[in-house]
């Protein structure tokens, strides 16, 4: 496509899971004719190490934390405190280098974590637009928590279905980490203030949830962030996910593996980059899923958990267990039935952009409330029960539930729902479809800067 004038600095939280949608979005922009860059912190940078010859301009900032990252951080309100100061004045120092170049900084697209960008953004009269990582349900559950002081009244009147144990983990195990919750809400502090709200999803999906949280805010919903290869294929050269802060070996030999399978035969089961299961948990998920033919992603610092030998009694012609896969490959690949899934919002938009039902077994933040929806509103899996006390998902409900996936009554109503999501996913994106329009409106407010 042809130049045409706007430069997008897009800055994510630096996490994995934050990370990766901001970059996606990048390529969207840059397709439409937008120059952008991507500023990562000067550690995930390091530790990165990313391939500078692409499209997308990747900038450094600082959180105060250049040579460790948030792990050296004494406490989550340090952390936040400090990426205040130094991200400041360091994107501050990005806009200034650019502004006497032929390719000025017209917009941020800054992530909802860091509000304050907002305010850098104005300080120099740029576009300004929050980038919210996760669904329009759980930003607005949040919204109307900020709204009234933290606190959370049921039933939600214009959600009703949601009950204590649906809402993210912040409600229905009070006082639990505090300084996330914190940080979450107050990720509305000055959003009205905003150009737009950006949101990775997309409107077929969330049609009511879009509709109240419009009331609130200028809302545009423009997901699915997956490499356009796999859905609408109009970015040729958007294959994969190319920024990845963990370890990654050959693919060849996990999707060589998966073809030897038979079609919908496979559990896959992998509960992201930060999850952490108890001891007892991964006992019990281990003796479950050995029940069947599976793929499961542990983490080096989960391997521990598992029961001691299990390794070794795994069945290397049914069954795999590796330390990382590449998840696309493996969720577009026709041998997996069913995703066995802590539900956070990445993986879940994978799914339903794959067309893969899921078992969901959801941990904090987000994940309960996904879950909800994958089981109740979109009608694409089974949320697995848990013991009251212990919160425990115990091995014959996780059997089960994969059953009832794979093979059970309603197995072929979840298949053919998530074929929908799908389908409605790649209209979102193509050309005159709900993302592609709203990405379009964007692009006109940064280019009319």
């Amino acid at each position: 496509m042809e130049h045409k004038r706007g430069h997008v600095l897009a800055v994510p939280y630096p996490t994995q899971g934050h990370i990766t949608p901001f970059r996606q979005f990048c390529k969207r922009l840059h397709f439409k004719g937008l120059k952008t860059t991507l500023a990562l912190t000067t550690f995930v940078f390091n530790s990165i190490n990313p391939d500078l010859s692409g499209p997308i301009s990747i900038a450094t900032i600082s959180d105060g934390y250049d040579h460790g990252g948030f792990e050296t951080a004494a406490s989550i309100d340090d952390y936040l405190k400090d990426f205040k100061t130094s991200g400041s004045k360091t994107i501050a120092d990005i806009i200034q280098k650019h502004q006497t170049s032929d390719n000025p900084i017209t917009c941020i697209v800054y992530d909802a974590f860091i509000p304050w960008a907002l305010d850098v953004a104005r300080e120099f009269g740029l576009v300004a637009t929050p980038f919210f990582t996760q669904p329009c349900a759980v930003n607005y559950v949040y919204y109307l928590s900020y709204i009234n002081n933290g606190s959370l009244q049921l039933p939600i009147e214009e959600l009703p279905f949601l009950e204590l144990q649906d809402l993210p983990s912040f409600f229905s195990v009070s006082g639990s980490y505090p300084a996330y919750f914190e940080m979450v809400l107050q990720q509305f502090i000055n959003f009205e203030k905003a150009d737009f709200v950006l949101v990775n999803s997309f409107q077929e999906l969330e049609l009511h949830e879009n509709e109240l949280w419009s009331k609130a805010c200028p809302v545009l919903t423009i997901g699915p962030t997956i490499p356009s290869i796999y859905l609408d294929q109009r970015i040729k050269s958007d294959t994969g996910y190319d920024l990845n802060l963990f370890e990654s070996k050959d693919d060849s030999f996990c999707i060589n593996w998966l073809d030897t399978r038979p079609q919908g035969s496979v559990v896959y089961v992998a509960f992201g980059s930060m999850a952490q299961l108890t001891n007892v948990q991964m006992e019990e998920l281990a003796s479950a899923v050995s029940n069947f033919s599976f793929l499961w992603v542990v983490r080096s610092s989960e391997e521990e958990k598992l029961p001691s030998g299990f390794l070794e009694t795994v069945n290397k012609e049914k069954s795999l267990v590796l330390k990382w896969s590449p998840q696309l490959q493996v969720l577009s690949n026709k041998a997996i039935g069913c995703f066995l899934t802590h539900c956070g919002w990445n993986s879940t938009m994978e799914a339903l952009t794959f067309g893969v039902p899921m078992v969901a077994m959801p941990q904090w933040t987000d994940q309960p409330m996904n879950a909800k929806y994958i089981q109740d509103v979109w009608k694409s899996g089974v949320r697995v029960k848990t013991e009251k006390e212990s919160g425990i998902a115990k091995r014959e409900e996780i059997e089960f539930s994969i059953k009832e996936v794979m093979e059970g009554e309603r197995s072929k109503e979840m298949k053919k729902n998530v074929k929908k999501w799908r389908d409605l996913a790649v209209k979102s994106l193509n050309e005159g479809g709900s993302t592609d329009t709203n990405i379009d409106t964007f692009v006109s407010r940064v280019q009319s800067k």
